[in-house]
């Protein structure tokens, strides 16, 4: 046997056992795992001395985090046989834990995730403590699976159909009261009573006699009415495919064994289950998905050095400079992680606006209730209004957000260099302007550094660390550690034009206006991206963005990229028409009435004939082809360029920077899918075009080679 469970006896003939995994944070299921709680039923089946069973684990806080990690990774490879034969194991050993011939109690003290959740789903009571550590769910569908051990059958049983597929579909996660509420745990309690709480349990079940015919009862179907599985499912099905658009199989696959097996004998429903499992292993999107998981736990753990013995600095406090849209985020994000912040501009006018913004992001979200009034007195307590950079002298970091001008900015950090302290780091949030080259007008160019972060700030979680050529280990780590306090992910990125999100992003941006000039609708051009899985087209999304920032941009990785970008004039028109996009209420669109709801207009429509190149149809694969195609290319440069280090990196920059479909686990792994080979034949249909459909020599030596960006087991 091995040394994760322990088993012991209290007072009272209850067995206790507990499990911690030697030498681990977390309690995960591994295949070795899985072999010894085997063989601890085994035992427990044999005792009919004991009145019950409590599970409980042994490491404060934390209850099972669901699959080992490793094992989670071999399975995106796994063939549908493979798949069954690991769902049958969980259901064979879950079946045993059920049928143990006296009460069973999970004391569940932490995160209690997928196949932990489905293990305390097959005993007879649970009790949750009242820790906010406390979380239970099922969270398979989001990286492109099912509960596959018995939790599409038994959830439904325990909680109801509807808040089981709410729960399940969604992958969401409830803490130790709302359980208690739902009715998937018998009560909520503080963890120092778990135990005692779950032998009163043990006591109450055999007082009441309720335990047995409980357990006959849960074998049997649910017995829904026709009606009723017609109410539940029509609403469920069309809300998961409104919010999946069909390119995650995962949610619907759950709703469908869901679907199939509650009316069964609980026997018949997790055969169901397996099958409904196992052929989600038919679509590359489990693999795609389970990938994404692996690069943020990888990106959780990188210190954004390869010297592991750099430790990053303390930071105490921060400063922002500038309360516009994008300082009062930056300022907000530290405020409300609880790091004391100083928000700075030139006037009491602007400080005020700047603070007005804070407050209204915090408002937003007690509005969506993600945060509550006592976030707002927290997040105000730690910011402080200034219109003195004076105020920054005690900060660790100050970070910069004023106007996207290299003037403005580099005079202001000389006056910087002389409040803030020598050791201070000085962070920049360009988005397109050289930090190198910036660095020389800083304090201290070991201490400088870009930190971009996305509009808009509270809801974009990437944040590019931009790495001059002069910026040290230690300046790095302090940043990346920074950024992940303040629950960001960070990426770090060498110095370049457009860092990595702006430059793979302008290839794609270029080519819709060119294709517009050539004769494809907005609609069209839109729609193709969207069909492709992006979460709005680059027209739209220009018109978001401001097409005055797009143009200013744009021009500037023009000149940067001029071998492989086209110079469009549509944009520089636009501008000069005073349309610069939803802000003003025009600009490739109209936008109209209260809600800002896009239209056609005629004047824009005069403006782009006096830019037409050429007036033809596109079929959506070429759209697809032409709009796609250069990105990827010029991703794989970055890669060439050393820009980042690795392509989960490029991958996990697109997907948080412009919302690159996560289903299709990146632009990288995109080009896994299709094969490098298909890639060069692709691209080589528009070579005429210039050079931007020139496929890198690094793609070509992975056609020649067989190599993959992501190597399978």
């Amino acid at each position: 046997m091995g040394n994760a469970f322990h088993l012991e006896e209290i007072e009272g003939q209850i067995a206790v056992l507990t499990f911690d995994l030697p030498d681990k944070k977390v309690n995960t299921f591994s295949k070795h795992v899985v072999e010894e709680l085997v063989e601890v039923v085994g035992e427990l089946e044999k005792r009919s001395d004991l009145r019950g069973l409590l599970i409980k684990s042994g490491k404060k806080g934390q209850f099972i985090a669901g699959a080992d990690l490793k094992e989670l990774g071999a399975l995106a490879y796994a063939t549908i046989e493979q798949a069954q034969g690991t769902g049958k194991q969980g259901h064979d050993l879950f079946n045993r834990i059920s049928a143990l011939p006296f009460p069973t109690v999970a004391l569940i003290d932490g995160n209690c995730m997928g196949g932990g959740t489905e293990m305390v789903l097959s005993m007879d009571y649970r009790i949750a403590s009242d820790s906010p550590k406390t979380k239970i769910a099922l969270p398979e569908v989001k990286i492109g699976l099912l509960p596959g051990w018995g939790g599409t059958q038994r959830m439904p049983r325990v909680i109801g159909v509807h808040h089981a597929i709410d729960l399940i579909c969604s992958g969401k996660a409830v803490g130790g009261r709302e359980a208690a509420d739902l009715g998937l745990v018998f009560d909520s309690v503080p963890a120092e009573r778990l135990v005692e709480e779950g032998c009163r349990l043990i006591e109450h079940a055999h007082e009441s006699g309720e335990w047995k015919p409980n357990r006959e009862k849960f074998k049997q179907p649910m017995g829904l009415s026709e009606d009723q599985m017609a109410f539940n499912f029509a609403i469920a099905e069309g809300g998961v495919y409104a919010s999946t658009k069909g390119n995650y199989p995962a949610p619907l696959a759950a709703l469908k064994a869901i679907k199939e097996g509650i009316n069964l004998p609980l026997e018949q429903g997790l055969e169901n289950e397996q099958k409904c499992f196992a052929a989600l292993f038919s679509s590359p999107t489990v693999a795609n998905l389970i990938g994404m998981f692996f690069i943020n736990n990888q990106l959780a753990a990188d210190s954004g050095v390869e010297d592991k013995s750099v430790k990053p600095m303390e930071v105490k406090s921060v400063g922002t400079l500038g309360g516009g849209q994008m300082g009062a985020g930056i300022a907000t994000s530290h405020a409300r992680s609880g790091i004391p912040t100083t928000l700075v501009d030139i006037n009491e006018e602007q400080v005020q606006a700047g603070m007005g913004r804070a407050m209204k992001v915090v408002s937003s979200r007690i509005k969506a209730g993600r945060a509550s009034h006592q976030d707002m007195e927290n997040m105000l307590c730690m910011l402080t209004p200034s219109t003195s950079t004076e105020s920054f002298k005690d900060a660790d970091v100050v970070v910069e957000a004023v106007t996207e001008n290299e003037e403005f900015k580099t005079k202001i950090y000389k006056q910087l260099g002389e409040v803030m302290k020598k050791d201070a780091i000085l962070a920049s949030n360009t988005s397109t302007i050289s930090i190198t080259r910036m660095a020389e007008s800083s304090p201290n160019p070991e201490k400088f550094i870009g930190m971009h972060f996305f509009f808009p700030v509270d809801r974009m979680q990437l944040v590019e660390v931009i790495r001059g050529e002069k910026t040290s280990d230690e300046t790095v780590a302090t940043i990346v550690a920074l950024s992940k306090r303040i629950r960001k992910t960070p990426i770090v990125v060498n110095d370049c034009a457009g860092f990595l999100v702006n430059r793979v992003l302008l290839p794609y941006m270029n080519e819709a206006l060119i294709l517009l000039q050539e004769g494809a609708s907005m609609d069209a051009i839109d729609k193709a991206c969207t069909k492709f899985g992006m979460p709005v087209g680059p027209i739209a999304l220009q018109d978001m963005v401001g097409l005055d920032t797009s143009c200013f941009a744009g021009q500037v990785l023009q000149k940067a990229y001029s071998d492989r970008t086209v110079k469009v004039t549509l944009l520089e028109e636009l501008v000069k028409a005073g349309r610069l996009g939803k802000k003003t209420g025009s600009g490739f669109r109209k936008y109209v009435g209260p809600k800002m709801k896009p239209a056609p207009d005629p004047d824009f429509d005069v403006i782009l004939e006096k830019c037409r190149t050429d007036k033809r149809e596109f079929s959506q694969e070429e759209l697809t082809d032409r709009l796609f195609l250069p990105m990827l290319l010029e991703a794989i440069t970055t890669l060439e360029d050393n820009i980042v280090r690795e392509p989960s990196h490029v991958d996990m920059g697109l997907i948080l920077g412009i919302g690159f479909p996560p289903f299709k686990g990146g632009i990288l792994r995109w080009c896994d899918t299709v094969g490098a080979s298909n890639i060069i034949e692709k691209a080589a249909q528009y070579e005429n075009l210039g050079k931007r459909y020139a496929a890198p020599e690094m793609l070509k030596s992975m056609a020649s080679s067989g190599k993959l960006f992501y190597p399978r087991p």
